[in-house]
């Protein structure tokens, strides 16, 4: 029970779904709650997903494609879209670990935010686009998991990089065991899709591969930049993340 509720914390915070009253709060599960953030994403990966079928059916899959996208925003309330955008605007215009801090609080969204947002969304709807539709629905269950997977080994690694802030409650300690949970939930999906035949475990391995570079390449970059991460540090690992796992899966279909 207690797991169930550390699962629906994860998913109050990450997305704008309800959960059950009776579930509760109490301030230290977010420190444990961290572990199920890419089971999360398989929740976030069925929204899309049933969008993407049932808009498929009546309109063309480019249509599908963007309708799928903008419903996985609309459940997260741009969460992850708006960390990424504040990095960009945060390590694109500040010179000092300060200013880049600065920036990134900033509610407001610079050139370097409004570039990066539109080009990642770019490449992500057209990478969707070309897929056919089943690959495109495997890839939703594949990308989503294990691009909040890699967001999850900043928390697992890396210090915080501010004395305060949103994120701060659930990226104070994870130990391995909870990392562990979330690697297997995070590869459920992927393991499930190469069971029944639906994609190559080749593939699954690539996409795991191009997952953890995202994480290994952003947070080399953060812990020179700001000597740790921060909450829209996560959302920038999470969307470079997912991005590459379509463009893999696309580049196999090739």
């Amino acid at each position: 029970m207690q797991q169930l509720r550390l699962f629906f914390i994860a998913l109050q915070f990450f997305t704008r779904l309800p959960i059950p009253r009776w579930v509760g709060f109490q301030p230290e599960w977010l420190h444990h709650a961290s572990r199920y953030f890419p089971l999360v994403g398989c929740v976030v990966a069925a929204v899309a997903a049933a969008v993407y079928l049932l808009t498929a059916l009546v309109l063309p899959a480019p249509l599908a494609a963007v309708l799928s996208t903008a419903a996985s925003i609309y459940v997260t309330g741009a969460f992850h879209e708006d960390g990424f955008a504040d990095t960009c605007d945060g390590l694109g215009g500040g010179l000092t670990r300060e200013r880049v801090l600065e920036i990134m609080k900033d509610s407001r969204i610079g050139a370097y935010g409004a570039i990066g947002i539109v080009c990642m969304l770019g490449v992500k709807c057209t990478a969707l686009a070309l897929l056919p539709p089943g690959s495109a629905i495997a890839a939703l269950f594949v990308a989503h998991p294990l691009s909040r997977l890699a967001a999850t080994s900043l928390i697992w690694r890396m210090d915080y990089a501010r004395a305060e802030g949103k994120a701060k409650p659930m990226a104070q300690q994870m130990t391995g065991a909870e990392f562990a949970i979330a690697a297997l939930t995070a590869m459920l999906p992927g393991a499930i899709l190469v069971t029944g035949g639906l994609m190559n475990a080749a593939v699954l391995g690539a996409c795991l591969a191009a997952a953890g570079l995202s994480a290994l390449w952003l947070g080399r970059k953060f812990h020179l930049r700001l000597q740790g991460y921060t909450g829209d540090c996560l959302g920038a690992v999470q969307q470079v993340a997912e991005v590459a796992v379509y463009l893999v899966i696309l580049a196999s279909l090739s």
